[in-house]
């Protein structure tokens, strides 16, 4: 297949080419109305050949200061009037030129891919703030309300008190979960813990996972179908369990009582592959889309199980580990997500 010739010019070489053309022009012009003055009129210039040069000079170079004026410094004025309104705060700016200029329409393409990275980040901020200030407002409230209820004057038989002291705890608790994951997002978002790479048993610490989420799949009677390969993974030790903790939390609380869920990691060619399938209700696709994204929860009637930063944080901790994660649904139902990590080993 042929390459094509692009068509867009390098500025140097307009540049290069455009001075050696005012000297030579220059040279040229003055030669040429030179000789025709003497042999048209017979007049014999004792104008100094500089001065010529000079005028002719000055001819030439207006005209190619009028070119760069419409080709480059134009461009230049319009891109910074709106760098100025993105300043302002309007990423909606987009630049568009017909300039034949590389460097011009490179430029303006980078413009654009700038404010709309701008632009995305301003929503994800606002997206994100609101979240916070949903998922913080909730469990403030909850435990506000049962405080005022406990501090009635008006007497509480000792089962409401328990209940609501119950429900304070569990709010505590909301809080603290929602305070520790953002805190945790933010610091591997912005690569703020050491990636200390060390060697160990990536099944044992799969299990751990499994080990430590006991008290919420042992009382909904779920059953475990586990092949686990004994791998040894090089990575980060200290960030890896929050991804099985999050993706066997999901999986166990998606899953109906009397369910089961099929665990499986194994090596193929150069691939750690581990992948956890539920057989709760399954995914639509607008919850496949956006079930990475922060503060998103697709299944609201789970909403007070979680806060919709775990599977957000997964994504984070695998990118950095120059790995994947996606979901879809099972053959026979029920979620399925798969990880994929760099063998190293």
């Amino acid at each position: 297949m042929k390459r094509k010739i692009s068509r867009r010019i390098n500025m140097r070489i307009i540049f290069t080419l455009l001075t050696m053309a005012e000297i030579m022009g220059t040279i040229a012009f003055a030669w040429f109305f030179a000789k025709f003055l003497h042999k048209v009129f017979s007049v014999t210039l004792v104008v100094p050949t500089l001065v010529w040069i000079l005028i002719t000079s000055a001819v030439i170079g207006g005209a190619i200061t009028n070119f760069l004026t419409i080709q480059f410094f134009d461009p230049i004025t319009r891109l910074g009037q709106a760098m100025e309104q993105v300043a302002a705060g309007d990423f909606s700016v987009r630049l568009t030129t017909k300039n034949r200029f590389r460097e011009i329409r490179d430029i303006y393409a980078n413009f654009n891919l700038m404010t709309e990275e701008l632009g995305a980040t301003e929503i994800l901020q606002m997206d994100f703030i609101s979240g916070v200030s949903h998922e913080f407002k909730t469990p403030i409230n909850a435990i506000e309300g049962y405080a005022t209820l406990l501090s009635d004057d008006e007497p509480e038989t000792p089962e409401l008190q328990r209940k609501y002291a119950e429900k304070i705890l569990l709010n505590t608790r909301r809080l603290s979960s929602l305070v520790g994951n953002i805190l945790l997002l933010s610091k591997v978002a912005n690569h703020a813990i050491p990636l200390k790479q060390t060697t160990f048993r990536l099944d044992e610490q799969i299990r751990q996972a499994l080990v430590m989420l006991e008290r919420e799949w042992e009382p909904k009677d779920i059953g475990f179908d586990v092949e686990l390969e004994a791998v040894n993974y090089t990575g980060s030790e200290l960030l890896m369990p929050h991804v099985w903790g999050n993706l066997l939390g999901n999986a166990v609380k998606f899953t109906p009582p009397g369910g089961s869920i099929r665990m499986e990691l194994t090596r193929q060619e150069g691939q750690i592959i581990f992948a956890v399938e539920d057989t709760g209700p399954g995914i639509t696709e607008e919850v496949r889309r956006h079930m990475f994204d922060k503060f998103y929860q697709g299944d609201t009637s789970h909403k007070d199980e979680g806060n919709g930063l775990g599977l957000a944080l997964v994504k984070h901790i695998l990118d950095q580990a120059g790995g994947t994660v996606a979901a879809e649904n099972g053959p026979g139902g029920g979620c399925r997500i798969t990880v994929t990590l760099p063998d190293a080993n």
